[in-house]
């Protein structure tokens, strides 16, 4: 290959790295909580996994979309719009849950680490959460980025390779860009 069409590429190629903007972090604090409450779906299925229970459990899920529009006020929040936000953490969730069983049901085993309590350790880690959810959110209805579906598909692309992860991130913000 000549030198010069080399040059012209590579200074081509060069140009689009010159030219890129930074991340739009107003997503971050509310993926960070996101994140955090996906992470403590591994206890909960490790919980289910020990007792042989379904993922599903309705009326916990009832409970928490009942507390969630209680709450929402206080937040700034219409209580339809804390409970479309919630149901996609609750699915999302669940969605990790239902990938972590399969996982280990291939493996025929769970992982050997240390199980929590449902009631005294895992339930208190997620009504603590769900203020901070709420609060992220409430903050991000304030002032939600410009291209707002965009935006999150980029910072969702930025946080994790890992597919699985991906998915339970985009599950979680199914409904973030549109209000109720």
């Amino acid at each position: 290959m000549h030198p010069l069409p080399l040059a012209l590429l590579c200074a081509i190629a060069l140009s689009g790295c010159a030219n890129t903007t930074p991340p739009d972090t107003t997503l971050d604090p509310l993926l960070d909580n996101i994140e955090q409450r996906l992470d403590v779906a591994q206890a909960v299925a490790l919980h289910k996994w020990d007792r042989q229970q379904p993922v599903q459990d309705s009326p916990r899920e009832q409970q928490v979309l009942s507390n969630v529009r209680q709450l929402a006020p206080e937040y700034g929040l219409t209580p339809a719009r804390a409970a479309q936000f919630f149901s996609d953490q609750i699915e999302a969730n669940k969605l990790r849950q239902y990938h972590l069983l399969t996982q280990w049901h291939l493996l025929q085993k769970a992982p050997d680490t240390p199980r929590q309590d449902l009631a005294s350790e895992i339930r208190p880690r997620l009504d603590l959460l769900q203020g901070q959810l709420l609060d992220a959110l409430a903050r991000f209805d304030q002032a939600p980025p410009e291209q707002c579906s965009h935006a999150l598909a980029e910072a969702i692309a930025l946080r994790s390779t890992d597919a699985p992860r991906r998915l339970f991130l985009i599950r979680a913000t199914a409904n973030l860009c549109q209000r109720p």
